[in-house]
């Protein structure tokens, strides 16, 4: 009989072992260590940081986050420290922890996204690299890096050359064939896949009949998103065969084995942190009770087994 402490919850994104399938995404974890009042990171597969750029960015003014029928907007503006200031005050930190850190990286140009991943490619203690593509090219008239296949394609490529670690990108959803962006992405170097970024939303404010968030829109997570995200990952399993990483809605082990049944090697958890901040190592503990209440020896056997008749 399979108990919870039994169960081997160790997958494989490519080169990149995580002792458990459990990573906090990107943008809701700060850099890790402003969960420690709450959570022992040593529980967690890992984590990815905040988006980081080549200086320092103060992000968008308030209000920059509002509440939604079962989630939320969120415009804040891509805010951190910058890859230096990461490098020396936030990653020493990191090291004393077991658990894997992934870099989540955007820029303005081809340029600024090779910049950053060349700086973390010799970070002792940066386990990968998350490509953030939904990002305006600013060379392009603005136009979104991963909107388009030829663009997708063009900062995937430069990113891998300037890396030896694991290069993950990270697609949005506001595209019309999502499959085609996978294609473009792994073939141009992406080593695994994580999907979805946020949706692109607004609320109004009836009273003042302005837009409730500052930046008028702002990026919809949170369980609403769920079954769209489901579907988005079923879409992209058929396009492309590297690992995937499930983000959408996710609070409850039930959510995370949607994804990995429909394909999804891990999964990441977004707006759950904000509602409970210990609800990655909570999914941890669940996801191995339900592999033992059904017989799984390892989580690794539940992937990709999705029936459709």
């Amino acid at each position: 009989m399979v108990t919870a402490g039994d169960v081997d919850l160790s997958v494989a994104i490519g080169r990149l072992r995580l002792k458990n399938p459990v990573l906090a995404a990107s943008g809701t974890f700060g850099y890790g260590e402003e969960f420690l009042p709450y959570l022992d990171l040593n529980r967690i597969g890992g984590f990815v940081t905040k988006g980081l750029s080549l200086h320092p960015r103060e992000g968008n003014p308030p209000a920059r986050i509002v509440e939604t029928p079962s989630g939320m907007l969120n415009a804040i503006g891509l805010q951190n420290v910058g890859v230096e200031r990461f490098v020396a005050e936030k990653l020493p930190r990191l090291r004393r922890f077991d658990t894997t850190v992934i870099a989540n990286v955007f820029g303005e140009t081809v340029e600024e996204y090779v910049a950053v991943c060349a700086r973390l490619d010799w970070a002792d203690g940066v386990h990968a690299v998350e490509l953030n593509v939904s990002c305006p090219n600013t060379e392009r008239g603005g136009m979104t890096f991963g909107a388009y296949p030829e663009g997708m394609a063009e900062v995937t490529a430069a990113c891998r050359a300037a890396t030896r670690l694991p290069l993950i990108v990270k697609l949005t959803p506001n595209v019309t064939d999502i499959g085609q962006l996978a294609r473009a992405a792994v073939t141009a170097g992406a080593e695994a896949l994580s999907l979805v970024n946020t949706f692109t939303g607004m609320t109004v404010d009836v009273e003042r009949r302005r837009p409730t968030l500052r930046n008028v829109r702002g990026g919809l997570s949170g369980p609403a998103i769920r079954p769209l995200a489901i579907h988005l990952l079923h879409e992209v399993r058929r396009a492309v065969e590297v690992p995937l990483i499930g983000i959408g809605g996710i609070a409850t082990a039930e959510h995370a084995l949607e994804f990995l049944i429909t394909g999804a090697t891990a999964v990441q958890v977004g707006t759950a942190n904000y509602v409970a901040p210990d609800a990655t190592a909570r999914l941890v503990d669940d996801l191995g009770i339900w592999c033992a209440a059904h017989g799984v020896a390892a989580i690794r056997e539940v992937v990709g087994t999705l029936q459709i008749d």
